[in-house]
């Protein structure tokens, strides 16, 4: 594990329409209660197990700040004490020693931050932060877990793209409850 090259994934569950939230910021139609008799069970011990090959998360403030909703809701903090770096100009509520606001270049902050401590290296939100990503060549993976739900309208997943980014099929399972995740490689 030493060795090896440190890896930069953008991960996002989104809508079958590719809307990661609503306009407002709302997730509520992330829960589905459809069912797929030929699905892949996640279990919480595989789920543990998963999470804990990730050294690191980075996001931006509007999806730290749904995080902290969630915590505030009794949910949880979905990061566990992993390092989560939150890109951000603006003034935020810090809750834990684990969380380091960041409002430099997004490129010095992976290459010559990021890439130095930890080997995987998990971009988890928004839309803006991972439309950026790919526009600086940043990302070497891209995981697109859809939700079986259309709606409608809201916030891109890529939002503000604006090339196109080739990408090479790596993975797909299909989930019990309906969600199908893609695991993509970058190509560069």
């Amino acid at each position: 594990m030493e060795n090896e090259k440190p890896r930069v994934t953008i991960h996002m569950a989104a809508s079958l329409d590719g809307f990661i939230a609503r306009r407002d910021g709302s997730v509520d139609w992330l829960e589905t209660s459809d069912n797929f008799d030929g699905g892949a069970t996640m279990t919480t011990e595989s789920v543990a197990e998963f999470l804990e090959t990730i050294d690191c998360y980075v996001m931006g403030s509007r999806t730290y700040e749904r995080a902290l909703d969630f915590e505030t809701k009794g949910l949880g903090w979905p990061y566990g004490d992993k390092p989560t770096f939150v890109l951000t100009h603006r003034a935020l509520q810090k809750t834990r020693k684990t969380v380091e606001f960041y409002s430099g270049d997004l490129e010095r902050l992976v290459g010559e931050r990021l890439k130095p401590t930890f080997r995987s290296i998990w971009f988890v939100g928004g839309g803006v932060v991972s439309a950026e990503c790919l526009r600086r060549h940043l990302a070497d993976e891209v995981r697109y877990s859809i939700v079986p739900m259309l709606i409608g309208d809201g916030i891109s997943f890529f939002q503000g793209l604006d090339k196109d980014v080739a990408l090479h099929l790596l993975e797909i399972t299909a989930y019990k409850n309906g969600l199908v995740a893609l695991r993509y490689e970058v190509r560069k």
